[in-house]
This record gives C-alpha cells, sequence and structure tokens, in this order.
C-alpha cells in the first residue's frame, strides 16, 4: 500500500513560498517566449531568478534513467512533438510552435514543481484548443479534488474529459508527491486502465501534496526517448501540451502552491 506524507499547515505555508518562486520564474519566462529567442535564453532567465532567490533548481544534475546523463539546465523546455524533459539550447522559437516550460526549486528545504505550455505567437485552433483542453484538465483537477474521495475518481472523469475533446491522455508518465524531496509517493496518474492499481491509488486526505500534471498528445499515445537521453516526443510528431500546479489538499479545500499571490494561474499571465 502506497505510503503518503502527510504535511502539516506549517509545512504546507513553507512549500507555498517555495511555490511562489517557481510561479515567478514562470512569468519570467512567459515574458520571453515569442518568435526569435532561443530555448537556452529562457533557462538562463530561470537559472538568474533562482540564484537571485537563493533558490536551487530541482531539475538540474538529476541522472537520466540510463544514470549517466545529468540534465544540465534548471528548466525542461520541450518545443511542439517534445512532450516532456526537453533540454534547453540553441533552438530558436518560431511562429506557430508550442512550448513547454517546466521548473521546479527548493526553498529552505522545500520543493515546487509546476508546468506550462504556451503558444508562440499565433497559432492554428486545433493546437491553441489542446492547449486549452490540456490546462483545462489541470483545472478540472482542482475542482474535483475537494470532491471525491481517492485519486482514481479523480483520473477517472481526467481522462474522460480529454478523450471527450478528441485527444489522448499520455500513459506512463504520472505526477507525483512533492515535500522534501521532489518526488514523493504516491505516483499520481491522468489515466485509469488495467495496470492502474500497480501505481497505487490513494485516499485524497488533507495534508496531503501532490504535483499534478496533465500531459495530452494530438491523438498518439506512443512517445520515445531522443538520443541525448532526456528529450520525450510524440511518436506521429504531432504537437503536444503538459500542464502542472503543486496542490495541497486541506481541510479548506485545495491550495494551488504554485498559483499567483493572489490566486492567479498561467492563463493570467501577461505577454507583450
Amino acid at each position: 500500500m502506497t505510503q503518503l506524507n502527510i504535511k502539516s499547515e506549517k509545512e504546507i505555508a513553507l512549500m507555498r513560498k517555495a511555490g511562489l518562486l517557481a510561479w515567478e520564474a514562470h512569468q519570467i519566462a512567459a515574458s520571453m517566449v515569442r518568435p526569435g529567442v532561443t530555448t537556452g535564453e529562457i533557462n538562463a532567465a530561470i537559472e538568474r531568478y533562482f540564484a537571485e532567490q537563493k533558490a536551487i533548481p530541482l531539475f538540474k544534475g538529476v541522472p537520466s534513467n540510463t544514470g549517466n546523463v545529468p540534465f544540465p539546465a534548471a528548466a525542461c523546455i520541450s518545443v511542439n512533438e517534445q512532450l516532456v524533459h526537453g533540454i534547453p539550447g540553441p533552438r530558436v522559437l518560431k511562429e506557430g510552435d508550442v512550448v513547454s516550460i517546466d521548473l521546479g526549486c527548493k526553498l529552505n528545504g522545500w520543493c515546487s514543481d509546476a508546468a506550462a505550455t504556451h503558444p508562440v505567437g499565433k497559432v492554428s485552433p486545433k493546437v491553441q484548443r489542446l492547449l486549452d483542453v490540456t490546462e483545462g484538465t489541470l483545472r478540472l483537477a482542482i475542482e474535483l479534488i475537494p470532491q471525491k474521495k481517492r485519486w482514481s475518481e479523480v483520473a477517472r472523469e481526467l481522462e474522460a474529459y480529454v478523450k471527450a475533446a478528441g485527444f489522448a491522455v499520455v500513459e506512463g508518465l504520472v505526477g507525483h508527491g512533492i515535500g522534501r524531496s521532489m518526488h514523493e509517493d504516491p505516483q499520481v496518474p491522468n489515466y485509469v486502465n488495467l495496470t492502474y492499481e500497480a501505481l497505487g491509488d490513494f485516499p485524497l486526505k488533507p495534508g496531503l501534496v501532490i504535483a499534478v500534471e496533465p500531459m495530452v498528445t494530438m491523438s498518439s499515445k506512443k512517445l520515445k526517448t531522443l538520443n541525448d537521453h532526456w528529450t520525450i516526443v510524440a511518436a506521429d510528431g504531432h504537437p503536444t501540451a503538459h500542464f502542472e500546479h503543486t496542490l495541497a489538499i486541506t481541510r479548506h479545500g485545495v491550495e494551488v502552491l504554485t498559483a499567483g499571490p493572489h490566486g492567479e494561474g498561467w492563463a493570467m499571465t501577461v505577454r507583450d
């Protein structure tokens, strides 16, 4: 049975401070998303901000699944068919791209983790719909958690929401518990299937803090990892989307620890 790491109100308040830094870093990154900017430039700005705030970037130095390729950046920045774990570098963003920015930090021993996918300039209506549905899936999770007793009840509705919109839920990549470490139990999938029980369902109890991160593709569930040992892409080459918040379940509902100071989410970002 999955062991839940329940946080006190004081611990959740400390995690909120780390969450605010993640939100601020996302605002910096979002303000830079435009044609002509490189993914490396966005990452450099995130790294500078974390350094100024004396926060530790969670992703930098994490070993790959092969164990021999540490992740080299503060943020995973994934473009178009790249779903997650994209390595920032010289790639130049172009009109019509979508770019997913996933980042996390540790402040005074407590972690936060959040992701958002942005259009670069104007994108096609179908691609914008993909982004809207993926973000909507995260918002639906936040709405449903206080109404349900177990995560599987939420996951089932998230999967149905995505499928009803004509898109596909990625399987095999899941959200996670978070606290002193970036990845804690439980695992938090956005789907329910025959292998779901192997992940371990869990009750939605006050004090539980989880990173919920829907990942959605146009149609294909097939993924592959590039030769860089990190970047995971949709095998069909079509655009993908990824949104994530760190959520604390409290006696009063859900607190979005990686929202803005007044509860703002990613849709509230200001663009030029």
